[in-house]
């Protein structure tokens, strides 16, 4: 069967129970960047795809004395608070509940754990202008649609976990970022890249401080309105847009006018072999990018560990 046994997974239909999530995810994340120790490119934020489901990790308080972790625990439904001093909380997570009751609660729960964090109580860059606690018209959480998702992600997870350890260079972990709720892997030349504007964003700045090769994959949002990988390089080479990419089904499409490679989650399932026709797409469009970026291609390849 050609659609294999990956989840059906649609964005049309399921804007409010992906934002609800969304917004969920982005509230967590924030405590997290609120109380992690800095790292570069944003790696300090994130969250990891884990056999329970979505998880910040550990996160640092009590001046570094002690640790707790926030997992959306997707086979319960619930949200698990787990501290190193053997505190445990959870949040029954339903249909019904809003983002200013999950809000709220979370705080409430990390009060009563001795955690005191205070974040910046807007969504970032969701165009949502009320604070979480005044966010009442998301309370869409769907068990079917999170535990698909979560299926689909803990997946894609594995397969570019298999393509990041190909690479012997600078390379990121593969997380998900709350800000645009993508799974994502980042390979890096060593080279840094041109000095961005002035008034260019300071997340950007940060994000894109050298040359790099990113890909991804997001659930669909009202840009693109359905789920699909995606793999850009910066700065943009020339032509890149010219170059193949596998399987068939995938494409260069413009966005914020730069080229970027797509591949449709529905066409990746219609593959005989998602898993090769997945690590086809990414390889393709890292080879687009650094022959023509002028990268040390054979230099970052790993070496065989068959015979170890």
């Amino acid at each position: 069967m050609k659609t294999s046994s990956l989840p059906d997974l649609k964005y049309v239909s399921f804007e409010k129970e992906k934002l609800t999530l969304h917004l969920f995810l982005q509230i967590v994340g924030k405590i997290r960047l609120k109380l992690t120790p800095r790292k570069n490119h944003w790696w300090y934020v994130t969250h990891y795809i884990t056999e329970m489901g979505f998880s910040t990790g550990p996160i640092p308080y009590n001046n570094g004395f002690s640790s707790f972790s926030i997992t959306f625990n997707v086979s319960k439904h619930q949200l698990d608070i787990q501290t190193s001093e053997g505190g445990f909380e959870t949040l029954k997570l339903e249909n019904g509940l809003c983002v200013a009751e999950f809000y709220t609660q979370v705080f409430t729960i990390l009060k009563e754990l001795n955690i005191w964090v205070k974040i910046v109580e807007k969504p970032y860059d969701l165009g949502i202008e009320n604070e979480f606690s005044a966010i009442s018209e998301y309370h869409h959480y769907d068990e079917s649609y999170v535990e698909k998702l979560w299926k689909g992600l803990l997946w894609i997870d594995s397969v570019f976990k298999e393509f990041s350890g190909r690479f012997c260079g600078k390379t990121s972990l593969v997380h998900l970022y709350w800000h645009s709720m993508d799974i994502a892997v980042t390979r890096f030349s060593g080279k840094k890249a041109p000095k961005m504007p002035a008034e260019a964003r300071i997340s950007d700045k940060d994000a894109y401080s050298h040359e790099c090769i990113s890909f991804g994959f997001w659930p669909g949002d009202d840009k693109v309105q359905e789920p699909a990988f995606y793999s850009y390089t910066f700065p943009n080479p020339e032509g890149i847009e010219n170059e193949e990419l596998r399987p068939a089904s995938a494409s260069w499409e413009m966005s914020n006018g730069s080229p970027i490679a797509i591949l449709t989650y529905a066409n990746l399932r219609e593959e005989e072999n998602p898993r090769q026709a997945l690590l086809d797409f990414i390889e393709s469009a890292y080879h687009a990018g650094a022959e023509l970026a002028g990268w040390s291609i054979e230099d970052f390849k790993v070496q065989d560990l068959e015979n170890l």
